[in-house]
């Protein structure tokens, strides 16, 4: 079983707007989630287009890929484009920090 301490977020490769627009999109990831769904390797976030759109996901993806590269992300648009999914996957043990970094937990 791999170790949890490989998953961590350096949030540190990232400049100071890097950072700034990053937490803007971050919070509004985790606001404006319309459905969460559990995998076997991750989780899948869905949201409406009319209020997260794929480019400020994409802007997202690309910042997360610099301070998490254990993640292995995906961006699709569903049902006729009337859902955008962020899945986030991994090797075992990412669901435990994608609980944590997302308030799963809590919900």
């Amino acid at each position: 079983m791999e170790s949890q301490s490989e998953f961590y977020c350096n949030i540190g490769v990232l400049n100071s707007d890097e950072r700034a627009r990053h937490r803007q999109l971050t919070e509004k990831l985790l606001a404006l989630r319309t459905a969460t769904l559990e995998m076997a390797d991750g989780y899948q976030f869905q949201y409406r287009p009319g209020h997260l759109s794929l480019a400020e996901l994409a802007d997202w993806v690309a910042a997360e890929s610099k301070c998490c590269p254990f993640f292995d992300f995906h961006i699709d648009l569903l049902e006729r484009g009337t859902v955008v999914c962020l899945r986030l996957t991994g090797k075992e043990g990412v669901k435990r920090f994608i609980r944590a970094e997302f308030h799963l937990d809590s919900e």
